[in-house]
């Protein structure tokens, strides 16, 4: 998350952003943005990360290859903030999010091994929710990346104070337009549609190569106090100060082994996406008594 002078307005130029798992391809293989998002948390209980929950989502990307289900998610663990895991799954509308859904519903095989997966994997929960946000274009910079060469993602949420939407509006024009002569500065931005914090919450995401990306910030952040000159960032930070209720940013990490990608991401970086979890170990049953 860019953290410019003490003013956060959380968007993440760090690198390229977007390409959330939609259904199109553009001809050079990067994905743009999906146009309804929907991320799913899965609160980790103390001790129960890492192999454990990887063995425990096996199962679901066990069931979705079995009926080689056509809609695709991938998976991320948090590096900062609560212990979670964040599953992200895009459509390029919400009659396509409902026809997923109701064609897992009608799926007697698929439907019955997600329940079993589900009682596995509740016990290692402490909560779960879900929240479904809308791709804002005019809000994001050089949206479409190859999502499937990344390996990291800033997440940043933001709230803007009520009846600030204007203001908030401008802030992100300034931005925008102070970035655009940044080179490497992409990201994409949603609003909340459903769950967490209704009215006025945005999400800003930014897919990363490599960590070493974050360490570019400074030279970023003269190139935008460069660009906006003394006037534009006094401006800069009165809108921030007057709009922003609360800005928060972390840092997650790609699981492949907890997600089931498109074909076209594995034939891309197999080394990567192929990566499966260890079963879960066969249970023993108990020897017989001798007669």
């Amino acid at each position: 998350m860019k953290k410019l002078i003490g003013l956060s307005l959380g968007m993440c130029v760090l690198s390229t952003c977007s390409g959330l798992v939609p259904a199109q391809m553009n001809a050079d293989g990067t994905n743009p943005p999906p146009k309804v998002l929907v991320i799913q948390r899965e609160f980790v209980k103390p001790g129960k990360a890492g192999s454990l929950h990887e063995r425990s989502e096996s199962a679901f990307v066990r069931a979705m290859e079995a009926a080689k289900w056509p809609s695709h998610y991938f998976a991320m663990n948090s590096m900062s903030g609560p212990s979670r895991t964040l599953f992200i799954i895009g459509y390029d509308s919400f009659a396509d999010w409902e026809k997923d859904n109701t064609g897992m519903a009608h799926n007697a095989t698929l439907s019955s091994a997600f329940d079993r997966a589900q009682i596995a994997d509740g016990d290692l929960l402490s909560a779960y929710d879900t929240s479904v946000w809308a791709y804002d274009e005019d809000a994001s910079l050089r949206g479409p990346v190859k999502i499937a060469d990344m390996r990291y993602m800033e997440l940043t949420v933001l709230k803007v104070r009520a009846g600030h939407r204007h203001e908030f509006n401008e802030l992100v024009k300034m931005y925008k337009d102070g970035f655009a002569k940044v080179a490497d500065a992409h990201w994409a931005m949603f609003d909340n549609q459903y769950g967490r914090e209704l009215g006025g919450t945005y999400l800003v995401a930014t897919p990363m190569k490599s960590l070493s990306e974050v360490d570019q910030e400074n030279a970023d952040d003269k190139q935008f106090r460069d660009a906006l000159g003394e006037e534009g960032m006094k401006k800069f930070a009165e809108l921030s100060a007057s709009c922003l209720e609360s800005s928060e940013s972390n840092l997650f990490e790609f699981s492949p082994k907890m997600s089931y990608p498109p074909a076209a991401w594995v034939q891309q970086n197999p080394g990567f996406w192929k990566q499966k979890a260890a079963a879960a170990p066969a249970k023993k049953e108990a020897a017989k008594p001798v007669q």
